[in-house]
Protein backbone atom coordinates (compact mmCIF):
# COMPACT_ATOMS: atom_id res chain seq x y z
CA UNK A 1 0.00 0.00 0.00
CA UNK A 2 1.44 3.35 -1.05
CA UNK A 3 2.47 5.91 1.59
CA UNK A 4 0.09 8.87 1.52
CA UNK A 5 0.63 10.39 4.95
CA UNK A 6 2.34 13.68 5.89
CA UNK A 7 2.87 14.74 2.29
CA UNK A 8 2.37 18.42 1.41
CA UNK A 9 0.96 17.53 -2.01
CA UNK A 10 -2.10 15.87 -0.46
CA UNK A 11 -4.94 18.36 -0.94
CA UNK A 12 -8.04 18.32 1.29
CA UNK A 13 -11.20 20.37 0.68
CA UNK A 14 -13.12 21.51 3.79
CA UNK A 15 -16.76 22.60 3.30
CA UNK A 16 -18.66 24.21 6.19
CA UNK A 17 -20.72 27.37 6.56
CA UNK A 18 -19.32 27.92 10.07
CA UNK A 19 -16.09 29.93 9.80
CA UNK A 20 -14.85 28.75 13.21
CA UNK A 21 -15.24 25.10 12.19
CA UNK A 22 -13.47 25.77 8.88
CA UNK A 23 -10.54 27.43 10.63
CA UNK A 24 -10.34 24.65 13.22
CA UNK A 25 -10.36 21.89 10.60
CA UNK A 26 -7.83 23.74 8.48
CA UNK A 27 -5.45 24.12 11.44
CA UNK A 28 -5.72 20.45 12.45
CA UNK A 29 -5.19 19.12 8.93
CA UNK A 30 -2.33 21.50 8.14
CA UNK A 31 -0.64 20.34 11.35
CA UNK A 32 -0.83 16.83 9.90
CA UNK A 33 1.00 18.04 6.81
CA UNK A 34 -1.87 18.35 4.34
CA UNK A 35 -2.61 21.25 2.02
CA UNK A 36 -6.11 22.56 2.87
CA UNK A 37 -8.60 24.63 0.87
CA UNK A 38 -11.86 25.70 2.52
CA UNK A 39 -15.25 26.75 1.17
CA UNK A 40 -18.30 28.22 2.96
CA UNK A 41 -20.93 26.55 0.76
CA UNK A 42 -21.52 23.60 -1.52
CA UNK A 43 -21.63 25.89 -4.55
CA UNK A 44 -18.22 27.41 -3.74
CA UNK A 45 -16.83 23.95 -3.02
CA UNK A 46 -17.93 22.63 -6.44
CA UNK A 47 -16.14 25.60 -8.04
CA UNK A 48 -12.99 24.60 -6.12
CA UNK A 49 -13.31 21.03 -7.38
CA UNK A 50 -13.59 22.31 -10.95
CA UNK A 51 -10.50 24.47 -10.51
CA UNK A 52 -8.05 21.93 -9.09
CA UNK A 53 -7.74 18.25 -8.03
CA UNK A 54 -8.28 17.10 -4.45
CA UNK A 55 -7.56 13.83 -2.67
CA UNK A 56 -10.33 14.11 -0.05
CA UNK A 57 -13.13 16.40 1.09
CA UNK A 58 -14.92 16.95 4.40
CA UNK A 59 -18.38 18.50 4.36
CA UNK A 60 -20.90 19.65 6.91
CA UNK A 61 -24.40 18.16 6.66
CA UNK A 62 -26.58 21.21 7.30
CA UNK A 63 -25.58 24.14 5.10
CA UNK A 64 -27.73 26.85 3.45
CA UNK A 65 -28.41 26.52 -0.26
CA UNK A 66 -27.05 23.01 -0.70
CA UNK A 67 -27.03 20.37 2.03
CA UNK A 68 -24.05 18.11 2.63
CA UNK A 69 -25.96 15.16 1.17
CA UNK A 70 -26.76 17.11 -2.00
CA UNK A 71 -23.14 18.25 -2.23
CA UNK A 72 -21.91 14.65 -1.87
CA UNK A 73 -24.29 13.47 -4.57
CA UNK A 74 -22.98 16.18 -6.91
CA UNK A 75 -19.37 15.24 -6.18
CA UNK A 76 -20.12 11.57 -6.75
CA UNK A 77 -21.57 12.32 -10.18
CA UNK A 78 -18.47 14.33 -11.10
CA UNK A 79 -15.72 12.36 -9.38
CA UNK A 80 -17.05 9.02 -8.12
CA UNK A 81 -13.63 7.90 -6.84
CA UNK A 82 -13.08 10.99 -4.62
CA UNK A 83 -13.58 10.01 -0.96
CA UNK A 84 -15.64 12.23 1.32
CA UNK A 85 -16.28 12.45 5.07
CA UNK A 86 -19.55 13.80 6.47
CA UNK A 87 -19.46 16.10 9.54
CA UNK A 88 -22.63 16.88 11.45
CA UNK A 89 -23.92 17.91 14.82
CA UNK A 90 -27.18 16.09 14.17
CA UNK A 91 -25.96 12.53 14.41
CA UNK A 92 -28.44 9.76 13.79
CA UNK A 93 -28.52 6.36 12.13
CA UNK A 94 -30.70 7.73 9.33
CA UNK A 95 -28.24 10.54 8.61
CA UNK A 96 -25.31 8.13 8.56
CA UNK A 97 -27.10 5.80 6.15
CA UNK A 98 -28.00 8.72 3.88
CA UNK A 99 -24.38 9.91 3.89
CA UNK A 100 -23.07 6.44 3.00
CA UNK A 101 -25.60 6.13 0.18
CA UNK A 102 -24.46 9.50 -1.15
CA UNK A 103 -20.91 8.14 -1.36
CA UNK A 104 -19.36 9.06 2.00
CA UNK A 105 -16.28 7.13 3.08
CA UNK A 106 -17.17 7.70 6.74
CA UNK A 107 -19.29 9.79 9.10
CA UNK A 108 -18.17 11.85 12.12
CA UNK A 109 -20.50 13.57 14.58
CA UNK A 110 -19.79 17.03 16.00
CA UNK A 111 -18.26 17.99 18.30
CA UNK A 112 -15.59 15.71 16.82
CA UNK A 113 -12.60 14.23 18.63
CA UNK A 114 -9.35 15.44 17.03
CA UNK A 115 -7.72 11.99 17.16
CA UNK A 116 -10.81 10.39 15.62
CA UNK A 117 -10.84 13.01 12.87
CA UNK A 118 -7.13 12.53 12.06
CA UNK A 119 -7.48 8.73 12.03
CA UNK A 120 -10.54 8.86 9.76
CA UNK A 121 -8.78 11.21 7.34
CA UNK A 122 -5.74 8.92 7.24
CA UNK A 123 -7.91 5.88 6.62
CA UNK A 124 -9.79 7.63 3.84
CA UNK A 125 -6.55 8.69 2.12
CA UNK A 126 -5.01 5.24 2.50
CA UNK A 127 -8.12 3.65 1.07
CA UNK A 128 -8.15 6.13 -1.81
CA UNK A 129 -4.45 5.52 -2.56
CA UNK A 130 -4.97 1.79 -2.49
CA UNK A 131 -7.99 2.13 -4.78
CA UNK A 132 -5.99 4.24 -7.26
CA UNK A 133 -3.11 1.75 -7.10
CA UNK A 134 -5.42 -1.13 -7.87
CA UNK A 135 -7.09 0.81 -10.69
CA UNK A 136 -3.67 1.39 -12.24
CA UNK A 137 -2.76 -2.24 -11.70
CA UNK A 138 -5.97 -3.41 -13.34
CA UNK A 139 -5.30 -1.14 -16.28
CA UNK A 140 -1.79 -2.49 -16.83
CA UNK A 141 -2.35 -6.05 -15.72
CA UNK A 142 -5.84 -6.80 -16.96
CA UNK A 143 -4.54 -8.45 -20.12
CA UNK A 144 -1.43 -9.84 -18.42
CA UNK A 145 -3.44 -12.06 -16.13
CA UNK A 146 -5.90 -13.41 -18.68
CA UNK A 147 -5.59 -17.16 -19.18
CA UNK A 148 -4.76 -16.74 -22.86
CA UNK A 149 -1.66 -14.74 -21.95
CA UNK A 150 -0.30 -17.19 -19.42
CA UNK A 151 2.60 -18.98 -21.01
CA UNK A 152 2.93 -22.73 -21.24
CA UNK A 153 1.94 -25.78 -23.22
CA UNK A 154 3.44 -28.49 -21.00
CA UNK A 155 0.89 -30.84 -19.40
CA UNK A 156 1.97 -29.70 -15.92
CA UNK A 157 1.36 -26.08 -16.90
CA UNK A 158 -2.01 -26.82 -18.45
CA UNK A 159 -3.12 -28.52 -15.22
CA UNK A 160 -2.39 -25.25 -13.39
CA UNK A 161 -4.48 -23.28 -15.89
CA UNK A 162 -7.42 -25.67 -15.54
CA UNK A 163 -7.28 -25.51 -11.75
CA UNK A 164 -7.19 -21.69 -11.76
CA UNK A 165 -10.16 -21.60 -14.10
CA UNK A 166 -12.16 -23.84 -11.76
CA UNK A 167 -11.39 -22.05 -8.48
CA UNK A 168 -10.81 -18.39 -9.45
CA UNK A 169 -14.41 -17.23 -9.13
CA UNK A 170 -14.99 -18.78 -5.73
CA UNK A 171 -14.16 -17.55 -2.23
CA UNK A 172 -12.25 -20.70 -1.28
CA UNK A 173 -8.83 -20.32 0.29
CA UNK A 174 -5.99 -21.38 -2.02
CA UNK A 175 -2.53 -22.62 -1.03
CA UNK A 176 0.07 -22.31 -3.80
CA UNK A 177 3.24 -24.39 -3.37
CA UNK A 178 6.40 -24.62 -5.42
CA UNK A 179 10.07 -23.73 -5.49
CA UNK A 180 11.25 -20.11 -5.44
CA UNK A 181 11.01 -18.43 -8.81
CA UNK A 182 8.34 -20.71 -10.28
CA UNK A 183 5.68 -17.99 -10.53
CA UNK A 184 3.52 -18.51 -7.43
CA UNK A 185 2.67 -14.81 -7.22
CA UNK A 186 1.66 -14.83 -10.89
CA UNK A 187 -0.79 -17.65 -10.11
CA UNK A 188 -2.17 -15.70 -7.13
CA UNK A 189 -2.70 -12.55 -9.20
CA UNK A 190 -4.29 -14.53 -12.01
CA UNK A 191 -6.75 -16.04 -9.52
CA UNK A 192 -7.68 -12.58 -8.20
CA UNK A 193 -8.03 -10.88 -11.59
CA UNK A 194 -10.23 -13.70 -12.87
CA UNK A 195 -12.55 -13.61 -9.85
CA UNK A 196 -15.60 -11.53 -9.00
CA UNK A 197 -13.32 -9.60 -6.59
CA UNK A 198 -11.22 -8.21 -9.44
CA UNK A 199 -12.58 -4.68 -8.89
CA UNK A 200 -11.52 -4.74 -5.23
CA UNK A 201 -8.00 -4.58 -3.78
CA UNK A 202 -5.37 -7.29 -4.11
CA UNK A 203 -3.07 -6.77 -1.13
CA UNK A 204 0.15 -8.79 -0.88
CA UNK A 205 2.49 -9.26 2.06
CA UNK A 206 5.69 -11.32 2.21
CA UNK A 207 5.66 -13.01 5.60
CA UNK A 208 9.34 -13.90 5.31
CA UNK A 209 10.58 -10.40 4.50
CA UNK A 210 9.21 -8.59 7.58
CA UNK A 211 10.59 -9.08 11.12
CA UNK A 212 8.25 -10.88 13.51
CA UNK A 213 7.68 -7.85 15.74
CA UNK A 214 6.57 -5.77 12.74
CA UNK A 215 4.63 -8.44 10.86
CA UNK A 216 1.75 -8.43 13.36
CA UNK A 217 1.29 -4.69 12.91
CA UNK A 218 1.55 -5.01 9.11
CA UNK A 219 -1.14 -7.70 9.08
CA UNK A 220 -3.59 -6.41 11.68
CA UNK A 221 -2.72 -2.73 11.98
CA UNK A 222 -2.20 -0.89 15.27
CA UNK A 223 -3.69 1.85 17.39
CA UNK A 224 -1.87 5.05 18.24
CA UNK A 225 0.43 4.58 21.25
CA UNK A 226 0.16 0.78 21.22
CA UNK A 227 3.97 0.48 21.15
CA UNK A 228 7.04 2.69 20.91
CA UNK A 229 6.98 4.48 17.59
CA UNK A 230 3.25 4.01 17.02
CA UNK A 231 2.59 7.72 16.63
CA UNK A 232 -0.65 7.21 14.72
CA UNK A 233 -3.25 4.55 14.08
CA UNK A 234 -2.42 2.37 11.09
CA UNK A 235 -4.68 0.18 8.96
CA UNK A 236 -3.28 -3.34 8.48
CA UNK A 237 -3.07 -5.34 5.26
CA UNK A 238 -6.04 -7.55 6.17
CA UNK A 239 -8.27 -4.53 6.71
CA UNK A 240 -6.97 -2.87 3.54
CA UNK A 241 -7.94 -5.98 1.55
CA UNK A 242 -11.59 -5.78 2.63
CA UNK A 243 -13.78 -6.94 -0.23
CA UNK A 244 -10.78 -8.20 -2.16
CA UNK A 245 -7.95 -10.71 -1.86
CA UNK A 246 -5.11 -10.99 0.65
CA UNK A 247 -2.01 -12.74 -0.72
CA UNK A 248 0.14 -14.21 2.06
CA UNK A 249 3.47 -14.94 0.36
CA UNK A 250 5.96 -17.27 2.09
CA UNK A 251 3.39 -18.05 4.78
CA UNK A 252 5.61 -20.87 6.05
CA UNK A 253 7.96 -18.23 7.49
CA UNK A 254 5.33 -16.91 9.89
CA UNK A 255 6.17 -17.22 13.59
CA UNK A 256 3.95 -19.67 15.54
CA UNK A 257 2.67 -16.91 17.84
CA UNK A 258 1.28 -15.05 14.84
CA UNK A 259 -0.14 -18.21 13.32
CA UNK A 260 -2.64 -18.39 16.19
CA UNK A 261 -3.92 -14.88 15.55
CA UNK A 262 -4.07 -15.43 11.80
CA UNK A 263 -6.03 -18.64 12.30
CA UNK A 264 -8.68 -16.80 14.30
CA UNK A 265 -8.91 -14.06 11.66
CA UNK A 266 -9.40 -16.69 8.95
CA UNK A 267 -12.01 -18.62 10.92
CA UNK A 268 -14.02 -15.69 12.25
CA UNK A 269 -13.23 -13.07 9.58
CA UNK A 270 -12.61 -10.61 12.40
CA UNK A 271 -9.67 -9.31 14.45
CA UNK A 272 -8.46 -6.43 16.62
CA UNK A 273 -5.65 -4.05 15.79
CA UNK A 274 -2.51 -4.23 17.94
CA UNK A 275 -3.27 -2.28 21.11
CA UNK A 276 -6.96 -2.03 20.26
CA UNK A 277 -10.11 -3.58 21.68
CA UNK A 278 -12.54 -2.86 18.84
CA UNK A 279 -13.40 -5.92 16.74
CA UNK A 280 -13.05 -5.30 13.01
CA UNK A 281 -14.96 -7.54 10.63
CA UNK A 282 -13.65 -8.09 7.11
CA UNK A 283 -14.69 -9.83 3.92
CA UNK A 284 -11.40 -11.12 2.50
CA UNK A 285 -10.41 -14.02 0.28
CA UNK A 286 -7.11 -15.64 1.31
CA UNK A 287 -4.51 -16.90 -1.16
CA UNK A 288 -1.29 -18.15 0.44
CA UNK A 289 1.99 -19.35 -1.04
CA UNK A 290 5.10 -21.11 0.23
CA UNK A 291 8.23 -22.78 -1.06
CA UNK A 292 8.40 -24.99 2.02
CA UNK A 293 6.88 -28.38 2.73
CA UNK A 294 4.18 -27.39 5.21
CA UNK A 295 3.18 -31.00 5.87
CA UNK A 296 6.73 -31.71 7.02
CA UNK A 297 6.71 -28.53 9.11
CA UNK A 298 3.47 -29.67 10.74
CA UNK A 299 5.07 -33.00 11.63
CA UNK A 300 8.05 -31.13 13.07
CA UNK A 301 5.73 -28.84 15.09
CA UNK A 302 7.00 -25.78 13.21
CA UNK A 303 3.63 -24.95 11.66
CA UNK A 304 0.19 -25.23 13.22
CA UNK A 305 -1.78 -28.18 11.89
CA UNK A 306 -5.14 -26.36 12.19
CA UNK A 307 -3.81 -23.37 10.24
CA UNK A 308 -2.36 -25.65 7.58
CA UNK A 309 -5.72 -27.30 6.96
CA UNK A 310 -7.43 -23.90 7.01
CA UNK A 311 -5.07 -22.68 4.27
CA UNK A 312 -4.89 -25.89 2.25
CA UNK A 313 -8.51 -25.92 1.05
CA UNK A 314 -7.55 -25.71 -2.63
CA UNK A 315 -3.92 -26.79 -3.17
CA UNK A 316 -2.13 -25.71 -6.35
CA UNK A 317 1.42 -26.95 -6.93
CA UNK A 318 3.47 -24.93 -9.43
CA UNK A 319 6.03 -27.14 -11.24
CA UNK A 320 9.71 -26.29 -11.45
CA UNK A 321 11.01 -25.16 -14.84
CA UNK A 322 12.99 -28.39 -15.25
CA UNK A 323 9.66 -30.25 -15.05
CA UNK A 324 8.15 -28.23 -17.89
CA UNK A 325 11.01 -27.96 -20.40
CA UNK A 326 8.46 -27.97 -23.25
CA UNK A 327 7.65 -24.41 -22.18
CA UNK A 328 11.25 -23.18 -22.42
CA UNK A 329 11.09 -21.93 -26.08
CA UNK A 330 7.82 -20.09 -25.38
CA UNK A 331 9.20 -18.47 -22.24
CA UNK A 332 12.44 -17.45 -23.98
CA UNK A 333 10.48 -15.90 -26.86
CA UNK A 334 8.25 -14.05 -24.38
CA UNK A 335 11.19 -12.59 -22.45
CA UNK A 336 13.06 -11.69 -25.64
CA UNK A 337 10.06 -9.74 -26.93
CA UNK A 338 9.61 -7.97 -23.61
CA UNK A 339 13.25 -6.98 -23.05
CA UNK A 340 13.87 -6.10 -26.70
CA UNK A 341 10.98 -3.66 -26.39
CA UNK A 342 12.04 -2.32 -22.99
CA UNK A 343 15.76 -1.97 -23.81
CA UNK A 344 15.52 -1.01 -27.47
CA UNK A 345 17.47 -4.09 -28.61
CA UNK A 346 17.01 -6.58 -31.47
CA UNK A 347 18.07 -10.01 -30.24
CA UNK A 348 16.28 -12.41 -32.58
CA UNK A 349 16.84 -15.70 -30.79
CA UNK A 350 19.35 -18.44 -29.98
CA UNK A 351 21.25 -20.97 -32.05
CA UNK A 352 20.24 -24.62 -31.82
CA UNK A 353 23.26 -25.54 -29.69
CA UNK A 354 22.55 -22.65 -27.28
CA UNK A 355 18.93 -23.81 -26.98
CA UNK A 356 20.13 -27.37 -26.38
CA UNK A 357 22.38 -26.20 -23.54
CA UNK A 358 19.56 -24.23 -21.95
CA UNK A 359 17.19 -27.19 -22.30
CA UNK A 360 19.72 -29.42 -20.52
CA UNK A 361 20.33 -26.96 -17.68
CA UNK A 362 18.73 -27.61 -14.28
CA UNK A 363 17.42 -24.03 -13.69
CA UNK A 364 17.61 -24.00 -9.86
CA UNK A 365 16.24 -20.43 -9.90
CA UNK A 366 13.40 -21.46 -12.21
CA UNK A 367 11.59 -18.84 -14.33
CA UNK A 368 13.09 -15.97 -12.35
CA UNK A 369 16.59 -17.17 -13.24
CA UNK A 370 15.62 -17.56 -16.91
CA UNK A 371 14.11 -14.07 -16.95
CA UNK A 372 17.26 -12.53 -15.47
CA UNK A 373 19.46 -14.41 -17.95
CA UNK A 374 17.46 -13.26 -21.00
CA UNK A 375 17.49 -9.65 -19.77
CA UNK A 376 21.28 -9.78 -19.34
CA UNK A 377 21.82 -11.33 -22.77
CA UNK A 378 19.55 -8.79 -24.47
CA UNK A 379 21.49 -5.91 -22.88
CA UNK A 380 24.97 -7.31 -23.56
CA UNK A 381 24.44 -8.84 -27.02
CA UNK A 382 22.09 -6.22 -28.42
CA UNK A 383 21.05 -7.90 -31.67
CA UNK A 384 21.17 -10.96 -33.88
CA UNK A 385 21.19 -14.68 -33.12
CA UNK A 386 22.93 -15.60 -29.86
CA UNK A 387 25.23 -18.62 -29.56
CA UNK A 388 26.45 -20.68 -26.60
CA UNK A 389 29.41 -18.38 -26.00
CA UNK A 390 26.96 -15.81 -24.55
CA UNK A 391 25.66 -18.25 -21.95
CA UNK A 392 27.12 -18.41 -18.43
CA UNK A 393 29.70 -21.15 -17.89
CA UNK A 394 27.38 -22.98 -15.50
CA UNK A 395 24.86 -23.52 -18.32
CA UNK A 396 27.35 -24.65 -20.99
CA UNK A 397 29.48 -27.73 -20.24
CA UNK A 398 33.00 -26.63 -19.28
CA UNK A 399 34.60 -28.95 -21.86
CA UNK A 400 32.58 -27.38 -24.68
CA UNK A 401 34.02 -24.02 -23.67
CA UNK A 402 37.52 -25.48 -23.49
CA UNK A 403 37.19 -26.92 -26.97
CA UNK A 404 36.49 -23.49 -28.42
CA UNK A 405 39.74 -21.97 -27.24
CA UNK A 406 43.48 -22.66 -27.23
CA UNK A 407 44.80 -25.22 -24.76
CA UNK A 408 47.47 -23.69 -22.54
CA UNK A 409 50.07 -25.89 -20.88
CA UNK A 410 50.10 -25.17 -17.13
CA UNK A 411 53.38 -24.44 -15.35
CA UNK A 412 53.22 -27.73 -13.46
CA UNK A 413 52.29 -29.74 -16.56
CA UNK A 414 49.25 -31.88 -17.33
CA UNK A 415 48.17 -35.40 -18.25
CA UNK A 416 48.43 -35.60 -22.03
CA UNK A 417 46.06 -38.57 -22.42
CA UNK A 418 43.48 -37.07 -20.08
CA UNK A 419 43.61 -33.66 -21.79
CA UNK A 420 43.30 -35.17 -25.27
CA UNK A 421 40.42 -37.35 -24.06
CA UNK A 422 38.61 -34.34 -22.57
CA UNK A 423 39.22 -32.32 -25.75
CA UNK A 424 37.79 -35.16 -27.85
CA UNK A 425 34.78 -35.42 -25.51
CA UNK A 426 34.23 -31.68 -25.85
CA UNK A 427 34.25 -31.83 -29.67
CA UNK A 428 31.81 -34.74 -29.70
CA UNK A 429 29.51 -33.00 -27.19
CA UNK A 430 29.57 -29.78 -29.18
CA UNK A 431 28.64 -31.63 -32.37
CA UNK A 432 25.87 -33.52 -30.57
CA UNK A 433 24.43 -30.38 -29.03
CA UNK A 434 24.57 -28.46 -32.32
CA UNK A 435 22.81 -31.33 -34.07
CA UNK A 436 20.24 -31.70 -31.27
CA UNK A 437 21.74 -35.16 -30.62
CA UNK A 438 21.04 -36.44 -34.15
CA UNK A 439 24.06 -38.73 -34.49
CA UNK A 440 24.13 -38.78 -38.31
CA UNK A 441 24.45 -34.99 -38.41
CA UNK A 442 26.99 -34.95 -35.59
CA UNK A 443 29.14 -37.55 -37.38
CA UNK A 444 29.09 -35.44 -40.55
CA UNK A 445 30.24 -32.38 -38.60
CA UNK A 446 33.16 -34.33 -37.16
CA UNK A 447 34.06 -36.15 -40.39
CA UNK A 448 33.48 -39.53 -38.75
CA UNK A 449 31.51 -42.61 -39.66
CA UNK A 450 28.29 -42.84 -37.69
CA UNK A 451 29.34 -46.25 -36.30
CA UNK A 452 32.63 -44.80 -35.05
CA UNK A 453 30.87 -41.90 -33.37
CA UNK A 454 28.29 -44.19 -31.73
CA UNK A 455 31.10 -46.38 -30.35
CA UNK A 456 32.91 -43.37 -28.90
CA UNK A 457 29.70 -42.05 -27.31
CA UNK A 458 28.95 -45.44 -25.79
CA UNK A 459 32.53 -46.07 -24.60
CA UNK A 460 32.77 -42.68 -22.90
CA UNK A 461 29.22 -42.78 -21.47
CA UNK A 462 28.45 -39.36 -22.96
CA UNK A 463 24.78 -40.04 -23.69
CA UNK A 464 24.12 -41.34 -20.18
CA UNK A 465 25.77 -38.27 -18.65
CA UNK A 466 25.04 -35.36 -20.97
CA UNK A 467 21.94 -36.03 -23.06
CA UNK A 468 19.29 -33.43 -22.11
CA UNK A 469 16.86 -36.14 -21.01
CA UNK A 470 19.53 -37.75 -18.85
CA UNK A 471 20.28 -34.39 -17.18
CA UNK A 472 16.59 -33.84 -16.64
CA UNK A 473 16.18 -37.26 -14.99
CA UNK A 474 19.18 -36.54 -12.77
CA UNK A 475 17.77 -33.16 -11.77
CA UNK A 476 14.36 -34.66 -10.99
CA UNK A 477 15.98 -37.41 -8.91
CA UNK A 478 17.95 -34.82 -6.98
CA UNK A 479 14.78 -32.81 -6.43
CA UNK A 480 12.97 -35.88 -5.10
CA UNK A 481 15.78 -36.59 -2.64
CA UNK A 482 15.68 -33.01 -1.37
CA UNK A 483 11.96 -33.09 -0.63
Amino acid sequence: MGEVLNLPDISVLVVDDDETVRESLTYILEQEGYRVVSAASGKDALACLDAEPFHLYLTDLNMPGMTGIEFMESVFRRQPSLPGIMLTGYGSVETAVAAMKAGAFDYIAKPFDVDELVITVRRALEFSALKEENTALKSSLKSKYRFVNMIGEAPATQRIFHMIERVADTDSTVLITGESGTGKELVARTIHFNSSRRERPLVAINCGAIPEHLLESELFGHEKGSFTGASATRVGRIEAAHGGTLFLDEVGEMHPSLQVKLLRALQEREFERVGGNRTIRVDVRIVAATNQNLEQMVREKKFREDLYYRLNVIPIEVPALRERTEDLPLLIRHFLERFNGDKGRKVEGFTDDAMALMAAYNWPGNIRELENLIERIVILEGEGIVGPEALPEKIGHRNVTAALGRVVLPEDGLSFDKTVSEFEDALILQALERSSWVKNRAAQMLGLNRTTLVEKIKKRGLEERYHPKARLREAQAGSSLNQ
